[in-house]
């Protein structure tokens, strides 16, 4: 398939995980895929299995903490790949704990990724979609915990109920200059980071309230990013999608 043929995708948190599966997606779309993360040593083995698929690839290390540092990775993809046509941004982290045992440091820790992270990488890719008139895809990877409460989960849900709102903000203002941003809510998936709990008794006490008792895959995703970054989503903007199963319904 070559859908996205031509096409510079930035993905956030391309190490492991939703990001990871990400970029592998929109490389087979024919995308060119700059890959974020911290763990670069992590990035240099997806970028070789693109490489080793047919896929071009490059790493770059980010941290999305680090607004500066946001501000150099953009640059660096830009002046390496010439632009950035799409944005998948996925970086993000959990704290748990009860509310009242949240410490400032738990706090700054989840919405310093989840929301200021995101908003400012997000920022940066606007502003060179802006400048170079393209008409460019922004997927911000929100939560089904933005629109639901989640036990133990409080801070978590409140970073990913502001992605829900700046996503519908982003929507609104860049409409103008072509830009399509959108959100997607996952519910629960099962990754390489989280795979274990899932055998714990806590993890299958929580399968067994969930819709119909089963967390997803990370390809349960693969048809909404397809679709979001594809030019078949023009008419797509500022919309918020669940893929969680039915949880944000119980």
């Amino acid at each position: 398939m070559s859908n996205l043929k031509g096409k510079v995708a930035l993905i956030t948190g391309a190490s492991s995980g939703l990001g990871a599966r990400f970029a592998e997606i929109l490389s087979a779309e024919g995308a060119i895929v700059a890959l974020a993360a911290r763990r670069t040593d992590k990035l240099a083995d997806l970028a070789a299995r693109i490489e080793q698929a047919g896929g071009t690839a490059i790493s770059v290390k980010l941290d999305v903490t680090d607004i500066p540092g946001i501000r150099a990775a953009v640059a660096e993809v830009e002046q390496k790949l010439g632009r950035i046509d799409i944005l998948l941004n996925n970086s993000g982290v959990s704290a748990q704990g009860k509310l009242l045992d949240v410490t400032p440091e738990d706090y700054d820790f989840t919405m310093n990724t989840n929301t200021k992270g995101a908003f400012f990488v997000a920022q940066a890719v606007a502003r060179g979609m802006v400048e170079r008139k393209i008409e460019g895809r922004i997927v911000n990877i929100a939560s089904v915990a933005g629109l639901r409460v989640l036990g133990q989960l409080s801070v978590y849900c409140m970073s990913k109920a502001a992605v829900v709102h700046m996503t519908k903000a982003m929507a609104l203002e860049w409409a103008r200059y072509g830009i399509n941003t959108n959100a997607i809510c996952p519910g629960y998936i099962e990754t390489e980071i989280n795979r274990d709990y899932w055998a714990t008794d806590g993890g299958k006490k929580l399968i067994s309230i969930l819709p119909r008792r089963r967390v997803g895959d990370v390809k349960d995703l693969d048809g909404l990013i397809r679709l979001l970054t594809s030019p078949d989503s023009r008419f797509i903007n500022g919309a918020i999608i669940t893929a969680d199963d039915g949880l944000a319904i119980t």
